[in-house]
């Protein structure tokens, strides 16, 4: 998968009695992934004028476990664009194990852009498309190509 990287250590606090991540951490480090994707985008979430997205649905694999002082790098990239949704898939692999190539975690969130005063959905503006695709293409039915 090729996309937007982000890589973050696994903290003691974020492991479980097993010695791995607690599994509810993983839509944490999926959170953690998006906010430095639209950071690096330049759309923020700090103002009454920004972009707000909630997500309405989330699936968690989860493959092989990650635990304490991990070196995680996440990857995220948009599936596709709805009129006020988008699908963004993102994969979890261990930075330094070279042989460990396949993902150890897949997340998939659907996120649907609302209006902040009376939470409905609102289609996403083109020009947020337009940075959050960045130099991607786009097919005619809204998925990156």
């Amino acid at each position: 998968m090729t996309g937007f990287t982000y890589s973050f250590r696994v903290r003691y606090s974020e492991v479980d009695a097993q010695a791995v991540v607690f599994n509810s951490r993983y839509l944490e480090y999926a959170d953690v992934l998006v906010s430095a994707f639209f950071r690096d985008r330049g759309i923020g979430a700090a103002s009454e004028n920004d972009i707000e997205f909630h997500v309405a649905r989330a699936e968690v694999n989860y493959r092989r476990p990650f635990g304490v002082d991990d070196m995680i790098v996440g990857c995220l990239k948009i599936a596709r664009f709805g009129n006020s949704s988008m699908v963004v898939r993102i994969e979890l692999r261990h930075q330094d194990d070279p042989a460990d190539a396949a993902p150890r975690t897949e997340i998939e969130l659907t996120s649907v852009h609302i209006d902040r005063p009376g939470g409905s959905p609102q289609r996403i503006p083109d020009e947020v498309r337009a940075k959050l695709c960045g130099k991607m293409v786009m097919d005619a039915e809204g998925t990156p190509a």
